[in-house]
């Protein structure tokens, strides 16, 4: 896919596996200002960033809550974010239309973030109440000792601790959302996140003589950004997934 994104359509036909006679940079040009891609791909790393962001500030205290403070009530909380995992959005779409459309959140990325959030907490909650769990109370005890509240314990001590955890859940957030397209389908008109930008400008070679290396040069911007983001994280994804489920 990236060798053809810098060749001709000719040779990507003619030598589908062959080097390209010269590095064809407007490839990725016209692609980036081709049906709207540029616009999608600033639009799906803000909802990536916030969306991935504002999960964590939720479920990370609520987590650590639900890992430290045992009880009963905690038992039943956690059971209720695990059953999140099962709904599935066919049975969410049409409330959530009708809610964003009364709170005039249709064709606004607000709407997208709030999705993305929402749906991500379940998972972000159960991983991360698991990775609290290996971490040592004996931590916490002397930070009591010491006279920490315990906001401070956690904000201070526990969360940097947790930190491979974190990463493993912004991680898995990005993966998901990046190129998601019921949501977006549904809230979305005018706006373009990656995905429906990628769908419009397959939609348009149908009609404009199918530049090939241009759809390839696309689909490089939409894949590269999560495998540079995988590569430089994924030492940390693999020891939060290996933690949190081995709990």
């Amino acid at each position: 896919m990236l060798i053809s994104s810098f060749k001709t359509t000719r040779e990507v036909f003619l030598d589908p596996w062959g080097l390209p006679s010269a590095l064809r940079w407007e490839n990725y040009v016209e692609a980036w200002n081709s049906a709207n891609i540029g616009e999608g791909v600033l639009n799906s790393m803000l909802l990536v960033g916030v969306s991935g962001v504002a999960t964590i500030i939720l479920a990370a205290p609520a987590a650590y809550a639900l890992s430290r403070f045992g009880n009963r009530g905690s038992s039943t909380l956690t059971v209720i974010f695990v059953l999140g995992l099962g709904v599935p959005a066919q049975a969410i779409f049409i409330p959530l239309y009708i809610a964003f459309d009364r709170l005039g959140l249709i064709n606004s990325l607000t709407s997208l973030q709030l999705i993305y959030t929402g749906t991500g907490l379940p998972f972000a909650v159960f991983l991360l109440t698991a990775f609290f769990r290996t971490l040592p109370r004996d931590i916490e005890e002397a930070a009591v000792i010491d006279g920490a509240s315990t906001w401070y314990t956690y904000s201070r001590i526990m969360l940097p601790l947790a930190r491979s955890g974190i990463i493993t859940v912004f991680m898995l957030q990005a993966i998901g959302h990046w190129g998601e397209t019921f949501f977006a389908l549904m809230v979305l008109q005018d706006k373009h996140t990656i995905s429906l930008a990628l769908l419009e400008f397959m939609k348009a070679m149908q009609y404009t003589g199918a530049r090939w290396s241009v759809l390839f040069a696309g689909l490089s911007l939409v894949v590269l950004p999560l495998i540079v983001l995988y590569v430089w994280l994924g030492s940390r994804i693999v020891e939060g997934i290996a933690a949190g489920y081995g709990k």
